[in-house]
């Protein structure tokens, strides 16, 4: 792969990075439940809070993939490195879809009865197939690469 496709492919992520960043700080101060409560009690609500303790196995999926792009970029692609580092992309995908889903469950439950809670669990329904998909795919990569790398250690 050039390493200039390479390079923007890390861009983008670099990008993906400081968007959702910027919408996870800007998003709690713009909803509508939050127009007459302080920072503090914005940042502090539980939601809010496990939504961003939920977003963490997403970066580090994030970082994953920036590093295993490096990888690529310095022709290892088919090393154990990068074995490794799709298993923690996957296992992140993972965790990322069981957050979701339980986020699904605690609006499904605790929310107003004068709400209607289906738009959001229809994104967590969508979403969470979305990460499970992925989480499915790396695995299916992870092991056409540690094919290969079996095949390469056999030929040497």
């Amino acid at each position: 792969m050039k390493q200039s496709s390479i390079l923007f492919l890390q861009g983008v992520i670099v990008l993906i990075v400081i968007v959702v960043l910027a919408i996870m700080i800007q998003f709690p101060i713009t909803e509508g439940r939050a127009e007459n409560l302080d920072l503090f009690r914005i940042y502090s609500d539980p939601f809010i809070l496990f939504g961003y303790a939920a977003s963490i196995p997403f970066f580090i999926a994030l970082y994953k993939t920036f590093k295993l792009l490096g990888f690529i970029g310095q022709n290892k692609a088919f090393s154990l490195d990068s074995v490794t580092t799709l298993r923690s992309i996957r296992y992140c995908a993972i965790v990322l879809s069981i957050f979701i889903a339980m986020a699904g469950l605690y609006i499904k439950i605790f929310h107003n009865k004068n709400d209607d809670p289906a738009g959001f669990l229809a994104m967590c329904i969508a979403t969470t197939f979305m990460t499970l998909v992925i989480a499915t795919a790396v695995s299916v990569f992870e092991k056409i690469l540690q094919n290969g790398i079996e095949i390469k250690s056999e030929n040497k």
